[in-house]
């Protein structure tokens, strides 16, 4: 059934509010998914916090434009579908690559982030970016281990000390 204009407006004026506020792109053709394997995408995709729509070329050029993803308009060609990460960069490249392990015909075509394009093989390096969490987490780390070190090294002053005098007072007996 084709859409009247309000409603091609109403897609672009989302797909554009998401793409804003998004922090990577990927688009992916999924020609030959079934329907039930589509459905397990979108599933799997909102469980992550990805947005992800399937929207005719034309609308989707239109709305990339003026966003960070601007450069992935050259690259439209053919049935794709469009996954914004949201929460954090890798959030998409990690749904899409997981599912394309299962699915063959899940097959990445472009990757966008921060106004740059990448190439599909890429993805890897994306998907394994940390979560907000994690890079949080190994800051934290990075931080904390200069104060450990200088604990164990102020430590080992009065632990030496004590180990020599007990050696001194093992001689002593020992004589």
């Amino acid at each position: 059934m084709p859409l009247n204009l309000e409603q091609k407006k109403a897609i672009v004026a989302e797909v554009n509010d998401v793409a804003n506020s998004a922090l990577s792109a990927i688009a992916a053709e999924y020609r030959g998914l079934t329907v039930d394997e589509m459905t397990l995408l979108r599933r799997e995709a909102r469980n992550s916090g990805v947005y992800m729509r399937v929207v005719r070329n034309t609308l989707a050029k239109r709305a990339l434009e003026d966003t960070d993803f601007a450069c992935m308009q050259e690259g439209m060609t053919g049935p794709l579908l469009l996954a914004f990460s949201q929460e954090d960069p890798g959030s998409a490249a990690r749904v899409i690559k997981d599912f394309a392990k299962e699915h063959k015909l899940l097959e990445v075509k472009l990757v966008s982030i921060g106004g740059k394009m990448l190439a599909p093989g890429d993805i890897d390096a994306l998907a394994k970016m940390p979560t907000y969490d994690q890079a949080i987490s190994m800051l934290m780390a990075v931080m904390k281990a200069p104060v450990e070190k200088l604990t164990r090294t102020l430590n080992e002053v009065p632990g030496k000390l004590v180990r020599t005098v007990a050696a001194i007072k093992d001689a002593k007996e020992a004589a």
